[in-house]
């Protein structure tokens, strides 16, 4: 047990997770903090906290090790595949079934499916499992990149039948200015950065915490203040937790037989189960704070991520340390 609570500490089940749910409560109790009205600047503070997450994370990308990483293509393919791919077309034969019933939660579920995987989680479980760590970097890597753009013409299919007037050619220029040209600037600064980035990362890290943070609050109190989470009873919450897991495993058990039917290795499977299954909090919440400017809808659309994220965290982190542990007395 005690080695299951140090896995989750490292994938990122700790003090950040707690203070996730302790925002959420904060927004329900003084939703007005959160608003247009509130005294404090949210917006701009959050919408520059973008930009400066996205710099430091491309200073952090060296290009000559994602260009020496290429060769592997074929696992490469699958699980960028599965993330961009078989994802949203899951979910979108699952809304064909059962229709458009709470919409906003269903269009939060898509926006989950179409986001990119996450990156440190997925490398430390894959470093746990003992799979291929070197391909799990390049594969988050390059999903953080790729999402940029797959992500917003994902939600463009669906979106023009909703009421939340999402533009595609506009989202792209918000993107591209707010994601997209830190990212490639922190990139081409990587040789003069990254010693001090390296120095500085626990710093770093508290800085991005405390953006995701203020988003969460922001998009969650105007939720709250218009009421948009009134009527929805704990058992919905609960069965929306239940099918989120459900969502995970079924994942979890696809990417296994897709790269057992490949032939790959114990080492490049691991890596395709753990890379392919997650979804980026992160990511989602930055890229959706400028996909869905209306802030009481994006508090809804975010519900399934977050619960996504803890599921894959608790989950994914014992599975992890399962195949790990197995993978260890083969040796």
């Amino acid at each position: 047990m005690s080695n299951l609570f140090g896995t989750l500490k490292k994938v990122g089940l700790n003090t950040f997770f707690f203070l996730l749910l302790g925002v959420i409560i904060l927004a329900k109790l003084f939703p007005e903090w959160g608003t247009a009205d509130s005294p404090v600047p949210l917006k701009p503070i959050t919408g520059l906290g973008i930009s400066v997450i996205f710099f430091f994370y491309g200073v952090k990308l060296n290009p000559r090790k994602l260009l020496q990483d290429l060769s592997n293509w074929k696992l490469h393919l699958l699980v960028q595949s599965t993330t961009f791919l078989i994802f949203p077309l899951l979910v979108l034969g699952l809304y064909a079934i059962w229709g458009d019933q709470n919409s906003y939660l269903w269009l939060g579920t898509f926006y989950l499916a179409a986001l990119p995987s996450t990156v440190s989680s997925s490398v430390v479980m894959v470093s746990i499992a003992g799979g291929n760590l070197p391909a799990a970097i390049f594969n988050a890597s390059i999903s953080s990149m790729v999402g940029i753009f797959i992500t917003p013409v994902w939600m463009d299919l669906l979106l023009p039948a909703s009421a939340i007037g999402f533009h595609l050619t506009d989202t792209f220029i918000k993107l591209s200015l707010q994601v997209l040209f830190p990212l490639i600037i922190g990139l081409f600064t990587h040789q003069y950065l990254s010693s001090w980035v390296g120095r500085h990362g626990k710093a770093l890290k508290n800085l991005d915490q405390t953006i995701i943070l203020l988003i969460v609050f922001t998009a969650f109190a105007e939720s709250f203040a218009e009421k948009m989470f009134d009527g929805k009873t704990a058992g919905e919450l609960v069965t929306l937790g239940g099918l989120m897991l459900l969502f995970f495993l079924v994942m979890m058990v696809l990417m296994h037989f897709l790269a057992k039917s490949l032939k790959f290795n114990d080492a490049d499977r691991i890596t395709v189960l753990f890379c392919g299954s997650k979804k980026s909090l992160v990511q989602g919440a930055v890229m959706g704070r400028v996909m869905f400017p209306d802030p009481v809808i994006f508090g809804v659309i975010l519900l399934p991520l977050m619960m996504y994220h803890a599921l894959q965290l608790i989950f994914g982190s014992a599975i992890a340390q399962r195949i790990g542990e197995k993978m260890k007395n083969t040796i």
